[in-house]
């Protein structure tokens, strides 16, 4: 699928420009009224289809194939399900110092997230590691998240969550579990077609999520939550992001050279190992947080954008490695999957 390529000297991300566009959509036109009940119901069946897509997107036999690098995959889940969480509670310490309240609950939702899929492909692709081992790795932790992110999440933030509840966790299954769960079943006969169709589907994929961001700030809006956060608390923001971030590619990589990885496999780790996924975090949050979503899915919003630029530095600097390979092919493939195209344009998971 041929994907558009952002400019050289544009350091951000299209899509994130899309994404900003519509926050500030929200703020000048938020939904009101019927509108807002429109775009509500419009937001959750959006939802809905975007996990039926991946459903039907991930093949069963790409996931066996890859059980057979377990310790590699196993550490990305320890990296993005245990260490990223311990690190998001220990950030409690800094409210109110620099996070307010709700933030500090946005940036702990931020660390229970899966990883990504695309981009951990691309970076991984572009310093020359293991990108079988990428993709395997990006789509055990979505698939594991859908269960495993509502549940660490009704654990560790509680009601202070946006009331966590049985009612909660139904609402996970039926928007995000079953039809995901529809989508893998159906694959067998529409398998094909969302493959043949990736680039109008793609676009519908996108397209959703800016839903479900117009959606969420628009509440966010109208219950005046914005007037909660200031310059001063975005800019601590960040540099405790900036922190966790630093944290988790040296980690990562450091951390799989002490388990004994190749260089091929300490990169697939490194780049699956230390991000998140917005295109699975910004559902997730709107159906845990409800009328708290905006400010739950900021920390992610930023967090994704810094993690993609600091990425492509660092991908871009192990490819010169003096121990990498003279030519950038990615490895063979395991039986039954396909050699991904590089590519640099939008990383959105």
């Amino acid at each position: 699928m041929k994907r558009l390529s952002r400019p050289r000297w544009m350091p951000i991300d299209p899509y994130v420009l899309l994404l900003l566009g519509t926050v500030g959509l929200a703020a000048l036109l938020p939904a009101r009224g019927t509108a807002a009940d429109v775009a509500s119901g419009a937001s959750t069946a959006a939802i809905a289809f975007l996990f039926f897509l991946y459903g039907a997107r991930l093949s069963t036999r790409e996931a066996v194939d890859g059980l057979r690098h377990w310790r590699l995959h196993l550490t990305v889940l320890v990296c993005t399900f245990v260490i990223f969480p311990v690190l998001g509670l220990a950030a409690r310490g800094l409210v109110p110092v620099l996070l307010t309240h709700p933030l500090y609950q946005g940036f702990l939702f931020l660390t229970l997230v899966p990883s990504t899929i695309q981009s951990s492909i691309a970076f991984t692709s572009i310093a020359r590691g293991n990108v079988p081992a990428a993709i395997c790795a990006g789509s055990f932790s979505s698939l594991v998240g859908i269960v495993l992110t509502p549940l660490l999440a009704a654990a560790l933030l509680g009601n202070s969550g946006g009331g966590f509840s049985a009612d909660s966790i139904v609402k996970i299954v039926l928007q995000l579990l079953v039809p995901f769960v529809a989508g893998q079943l159906l694959r067998p006969w529409i398998g094909t077609f969302v493959a043949r169709h990736k680039k109008v589907l793609g676009l519908v994929d996108r397209g959703s999520i800016l839903l479900v961001v117009y959606t969420a700030f628009s509440e966010g809006m109208v219950r005046g939550i914005w007037h909660q956060v200031s310059a001063v608390r975005l800019a601590g923001l960040l540099a405790v992001e900036a922190a966790l971030l630093a944290v988790m590619l040296l980690l990562t990589w450091y951390g799989a050279r002490a388990l004994g990885f190749g260089r091929a496999d300490r990169i697939a780790i490194q780049f699956a190992g230390s991000k998140k996924s917005l295109a699975s975090g910004l559902p997730m949050a709107s159906v845990l947080f409800g009328a708290h979503a905006s400010l739950a899915v900021l920390p992610l919003m930023l967090f994704h954008q810094m993690q993609l630029m600091v990425c492509a530095v660092v991908a871009k600097r192990r490819a010169r490695d003096p121990e990498a390979p003279e030519e950038a092919v990615p490895p063979a493939a395991p039986a039954g999957q396909s050699r991904p195209a590089v590519s640099t344009g939008p990383l959105r998971r």
